[in-house]
């Protein structure tokens, strides 16, 4: 069986640790990834991209810049702060330092661990000074917080997970402990990890259908307009999406005049498309959208419902124009177009979408489309031209829905803007949803 390769990344010493936990396990090698600042983060992330099949992080800062930047396709994990590690800090500071744990400063973990940790020791910590991040943070901020708190009497030490702040720390004169990762939540996030990888594989053999429309009329001129010449056109498309399916150990069958489906795994599929972001490899053989070529992928746990769903994205790709992809999968959300520098991720089973549709008489893909647009731009605010680029869609059709969405009180002209001296002024609206 072929081993899962984890990219262990973090300083060196967490590398060391979960490197002598992971070489328990035989189902797992790995590689070695480690950094000091976190500018190099990201830049030995692209490094070793290609090396690894799951990425397990020391803690949370290098998971959270990982997370941000999103150009990795594999599962993240990360080694939570756990009491083990922590216990066995407090421990020495007490016993060799013999600092009051209400002048300690910490980093990292979560307010209710460390209650938790002080519930158990029987001890009540008043203030508690802690600095809990979600994702990512820079480590001179968490530096900065240790140190003004030191500046200003309130701490004698510094409790911190970050190798790279510790040692910064020091050189400012600030006293840090470091809490490393402990083995028994390195252990339980390898079984998280075991779990994912079977549900992953699991996925991967989960039925994928490609639902191809192609107008064989699209070709044709005046001059070649005739049926044995539409004829030759549909023989020529049947033979490429013969070769095409062989490519990807699928099967093809005709299913209606114009209308091809080829049965293949999600896995296969997923590897084609490199993780569902370009064209299929039909592209190669040029049918593209000059050949009238549209095509809806399906995913689903059986061949029917990924038909269905082959169905739907295709009638989601033709809502866009000719020769576009969509991928609907098996939670009902939708993404595409591939192949496009913009592609945009939405579903069509939110009952809040639903009430809204009967509200306005939009349609939930629609109003989908919308809420998935605002999320990867970051503002709820967007004006009418703007929309119609990243919907695919006329401008006209683009100032209707906001005229709609403004009509029941979902938008709000809140700016005008005018991009060309003596074009009309754009107004840009402020949409709710």
């Amino acid at each position: 069986m072929k081993k899962i390769r984890l990219g262990l990344f973090g300083a060196e010493d967490s590398i060391e640790i979960m490197g002598s936990v992971v070489s328990n396990y035989p189902e797992f090698s790995f590689v070695p990834i480690s950094y000091w600042k976190d500018e190099e983060i990201i830049e030995k992330l692209k490094a070793y991209a290609e090396d690894v099949d799951v990425w397990l992080f020391s803690g949370q800062i290098p998971y959270g810049y990982a997370k941000k930047w999103s150009g990795l396709t594999q599962p993240m994990f990360y080694v939570p702060s756990s009491g083990s590690s922590l216990y066995k800090t407090l421990l020495y500071i007490v016993y060799h330092h013999n600092i009051p744990f209400n002048q300690l400063s910490f980093d990292t973990f979560h307010p209710s661990e460390l209650e938790r940790v002080f519930l158990e020791l029987a001890i009540n910590p008043e203030p508690l000074y802690l600095n809990h991040y979600e994702e990512e943070i820079q480590t001179e901020k968490v530096v900065q917080f240790h140190y003004d708190l030191l500046k200003k009497g309130k701490t004698t030490a510094a409790v911190t997970c970050l190798k790279n702040a510790q040692h910064e720390l020091k050189k400012l004169g600030v006293p840090a402990f470091r809490v490393l990762p402990a083995r028994s939540a390195i252990v339980s996030t390898l079984a998280l990890i075991r779990q994912t990888q079977k549900t992953l594989r699991f996925k991967d053999s989960q039925i994928a259908v490609q639902m191809i429309e192609f107008d064989s009329f699209f070709s044709l001129t005046k001059e070649t307009f005739s049926t044995d010449e539409i004829h030759k056109v549909e023989i020529k498309m049947t033979e490429k999406l013969l070769e095409y399916a062989k490519k990807i150990n699928g099967s093809l069958k005709s299913a209606g005049p114009g209308r091809y489906v080829i049965f293949t795994t999600h896995g296969i599929l997923k590897e084609a498309t490199q993780d569902f972001t370009v064209l299929p490899d039909f592209a190669v053989l040029h049918l593209t959208g000059n050949d009238g070529v549209t095509c809806g992928i399906g995913i689903g746990q059986t061949a029917y419902e990924a038909e269905i769903n082959a169905g739907t994205a295709l009638f989601h790709a033709k809502e866009f124009q000719k020769g576009t992809t969509m991928v609907v999968f098996d939670d009902k959300t939708i993404t595409g177009p591939l192949g496009q520098p913009e592609q945009i991720t939405y579903g069509f089973a939110s009952e809040q979408l639903q009430l809204l549709s009967e509200r306005t008489s939009l349609s939930v893909a629609t109003l989908s489309k919308l809420e998935s647009i605002l999320k990867k731009i970051g503002t709820t605010e967007i004006n009418a031209h703007d929309l119609a680029q990243h919907m695919k869609i006329l401008p006209r059709s683009a100032r209707r829905i906001v005229t709609i969405l403004e009509n029941n009180g979902l938008a709000e002209a809140v700016a005008e803007e005018n991009p060309h001296p003596r074009g009309r002024p754009r107004k840009i609206y402020r949409i709710t949803l």
